[in-house]
């Protein structure tokens, strides 16, 4: 029999910068794990295409409310010492 090996939950920051679906992924994906996630989109307004509108739908599941750091979202803005305390505090920073 195998012995099951329990991992600490983390804080971790989701930075969506290149690929915003693929962050949403990144993001839904860690809290399987019970990690406390938070995402970050940056660069450039989020698209509203197919593909971000099914992967918004598993942030909802996975009860993630994003945030931006670009004006004009629909989302929560970050200015960039907000952006900087949330680094701080997180356990980990994964850029996608």
């Amino acid at each position: 029999m195998r012995d099951v090996v329990v991992q600490d939950s983390k804080n971790v920051l989701v930075l969506g910068r290149r690929d915003h679906a693929e962050a949403m992924r990144v993001a839904a994906g860690l809290t399987i794990f019970g990690h406390m996630v938070r995402l970050i989109f940056m660069d450039r307004p989020v698209k509203e295409n197919a593909e971000n509108l099914e992967q918004a739908e598993l942030l909802e599941l996975a009860d993630i409310v994003p945030e931006t750091t670009v004006e004009g979202q629909d989302l929560a803005h970050l200015t960039s010492s907000e952006l900087a305390l949330a680094m701080i505090e997180c356990d980990a920073v994964i850029n996608v």
